[in-house]
This record gives structure tokens, sequence and C-alpha cells, in this order.
């Protein structure tokens, strides 16, 4: 729905199976968290398969990179031991998220139309990705290695940027030119071995044999096109964005896993039909450890919302959904599922486009016993609670996908696999 629903350990969960893990979207807004026993990992730009062994990680051309977050984040798994080597690709036809970018999403969130927030991560990525349509002043990661003249290229840019910058928003101190050329230079010196065409690498891969994993980066009720507008990210963040945003043919895939909470979460501005703003929404927020991987911000949250969900699996062509955080639900006297929505007398079960109106939608909530037993032991679905397994039950009915993936707890073990994909892990394993 609006991210942040575990896609990360899913990932990382399955990536053993697969030869290739392919990020085809987003940015470093994005926060993938994976537990490995007691060690946490928060990932936001290399794809979760980079923590398993073998597995080559791919970002793709659609993705838009802060070189100095990748850069950290390389380091960062060098120091605890990982070695990146031949495992990691990054296209050569990704743009760079520059500093005058991060500098751009501050100033406009400062200003926001109205006061009212977008809630963006203020990471760059929005003005990224407005460059690269407007098609000019984009930097792709080819033009590191090809572009003599791309440090005269870069002063031009900061030099229009500053221009720009001053009018839109009365910001008289120009963003700092040498520190964007350092940028460049330290992006050249230690991401250059990385580059390739990943679209012929890929290429290669299908017609071998491999199997490839694609991995996105936000929730499809993020999406550019068919999200909360204009409280959404700048990119296609469902499976429909894989053939652009890896550049394969978008015949090659065969499942999609719609990945989403047993409750419903949302971080920043927007509409949000099913939010508590009461104990409950607290209790939830303290019992999942809802606070954002890349902002540290509480999430807010709500009971499951059907209604979002179902739209969001139609869109995205669910074969799979992937439940998790049940075991956050554990000890709730009765959990809710919001079925239909309410707005202006009339009864919705599909959100409306605009978010005015669904701003004015009230959550149609029907109430099911809970469990006051803990989940966090079960291996199988069987093993749920009885009230558990009819929670579950009631999700895949009123989403119309079938749950083949219960999560209950943060690490591998503790995921509950149907529909094959038991296979896929034993298989890794």
């Amino acid at each position: 729905m609006w991210g942040d629903e575990g896609k990360g350990k899913i990932v990382d969960l399955l990536a053993g199976g697969f030869d290739c893990v392919v990020r085809y979207n987003g940015g470093a807004n994005a926060g993938h968290t994976v537990w490995i026993g007691p060690e946490k990992f928060a990932l936001h730009l290399l794809p979760a398969g980079i923590l398993r062994t073998g597995v080559v990680a791919v970002i793709g051309p659609g993705v838009v990179v802060d070189p100095q977050a990748l850069m950290e984040e390389i380091a960062g798994l060098t120091a605890r031991g990982m070695k990146i080597g031949d495992q990691l690709k990054i296209s050569s036809r990704a743009h760079l998220v520059m500093p005058y970018h991060k500098l751009e999403d501050q100033l406009s969130e400062g200003v926001a139309s109205g006061g009212q927030k977008l809630g963006t991560t203020v990471r760059g990525i929005g003005p990224c990705y407005a460059e690269k349509a407007r098609r000019s002043g984009g930097i792709r990661f080819d033009d590191l290695l090809n572009e003599p003249a791309l440090a005269d290229r870069v002063r031009r840019i900061v030099e229009n940027k500053a221009k720009v910058l001053a009018a839109l928003y009365g910001h008289d101190q120009p963003p700092d030119v040498e520190a964007c050329l350092h940028v460049i230079t330290d992006a050249r010196a230690s991401l250059s071995g990385y580059i390739c065409d990943t679209t012929q690498y890929l290429d290669d891969a299908i017609r071998s044999g491999r199997r490839l994993l694609f991995e996105g980066a936000n929730g499809l009720l993020l999406d550019i096109d068919h999200g909360t507008f204009p409280f959404v990210t700048s990119s296609s963040t469902g499976p429909a964005g894989v053939a652009s945003g890896a550049g394969v043919p978008p015949t090659i895939l065969r499942r999609t896993i719609g990945v989403t909470k047993a409750y419903s979460t949302r971080v920043g501005s927007g509409p949000f039909v099913t939010e508590l703003s009461d104990a409950v929404g607290d209790r939830i927020r303290e019992q999942g450890h809802e606070y954002g991987t890349t902002t540290g911000r509480p999430r807010r949250c709500g009971w499951f919302d059907a209604v979002a969900c179902r739209y969001s699996a139609r869109l995205g062509g669910a074969t799979d959904l992937a439940v998790m955080h049940l075991d956050t639900l554990a000890g709730f006297e009765r959990v809710g599922i919001c079925t239909a929505y309410e707005c202006d007398g009339e009864r919705l079960d599909v959100p409306p486009a605009g978010v005015a109106r669904l701003e004015r939608c009230r959550p149609v909530i029907e109430y099911l016993p809970g469990w006051g037993d803990e989940v966090r032991d079960a291996r199988t679905r069987s093993q749920l609670p009885p009230n558990a397994r009819a929670y579950v039950e009631c999700i895949e009915s009123l989403v119309g996908a079938a749950v083949t993936i219960v999560s209950v707890g943060p690490e591998r073990s503790q995921t509950l696999l149907g529909g094959g994909w038991d296979r896929v892990v034993q298989d890794a394993a």
C-alpha cells in the first residue's frame, strides 16, 4: 500500500533461490530492513539480495542513485565483513542524485503550497526525476565514464540551478559547486567498477535461464500514476514499472507478490482512511516498532484497509500476498478490517482517484476476535491460533489473492511459507 510493509525481509528470504535481485525504481527514499539472526541491516539503495552470497544485485536504469549514500552503504557492508566484488551491477543509464537536488527538495517542502507538505524524505528523489523528465541537466553514470567535459557541465548546471532556486524560493546561497564536483570525483573513483549496461546483463541472464527477482522500492499507493496523488513518489512503483525501470520485456514476469502488513501504516502527509489517532493506534505503533527506516519518523497507524489493498492487488496483478507483522496484533481483544468506505452518503468499494474526496471518506470497519497468544513460535499456518488463522483468511477473501506468506516475526525463520515458496527457500538453503 504506502510502503514500510516488509518488502526487504521477503526479498532477502527468497533471494537465495534466485540468481539476480533487481531494483527498478526509487532511490535512497526506500528503507528495507533485514534481520539475520541478531544482526540488523538497513538498506536504502542496495537490493536486499546483496546479503546473499552468490546473488547478483542489480540497480536498474529507472533508479535515481545518490552516489554518496550508495558508497556509504557499500562501506558499511564491507566493514561488517561482506565482500561486494562482482555481486553489484549499476546501470550506466541510471541518474545521479546530486546535492542541489536534495537542496531543492528541502526548499520545496519548506515553502509547500498552502503549508501542505507532500511529506517527502527530502532525499532529492523528486527533483532528480523531474530533471530527468525535463531532459536537461541530468547526469547519468555513463557520463562519469565517457564525458570528458563533465566538470564543466556540472558548473553550468549549478549556475543555472542557483538562478532557479533564487527565483522559486528566494534562496540566495547558490549550491556549492566544489561539493558537487567532489561527488562526481568520488563516484567515479569508487563506483566505476560496478557500472555496466545492466539491460544487456539481464538479457543475457534471461536467455541463459537464470532466475530474476525484482524488488520494488515503494508502495503501490505511492505510484506516480495510480497512488494518492499528489502525495506520492516520482516513479512507477508497481510491477508496471519493472519493464521500463529494469529494461526487460514485460512478458518475463511469472509471479507477483504483494507485500502488506496485517494493519495499515503511512509516513508523511496524505489521506489515510483507517488511521487511528488514539491509544489503539499508539499501541500498534509501539508493538510494531513503527518508525521509518529512512527518516526515523513515527508512522501513522490504522486498521487493515482491504479497500486500498484490493485496489493495489488488482493494479499489481498480485498472484500472491505476503501478510507481514501478524505478531504485532497479538494480544488485542479485537482487530478491525476496513471492508468499504462511506463518502457523501455513498458506499465505495474502490478508492476515489482524488484526494479531496478520499479525505472525506470514512471507513466501514468490521471487527474480528483477536488472539491473546503469541504467534512468533509458529512455523506453519496451521500452528497459528484459530482467530489469527481466521483473520488471515478474511484478508485473503476480501483482497482476492492467495496469502502464501505470513510473517510472524522479524527474522528469516519467523516466516510461514506456502504456495511453493517453501521449496524455493529450501532449495536455496
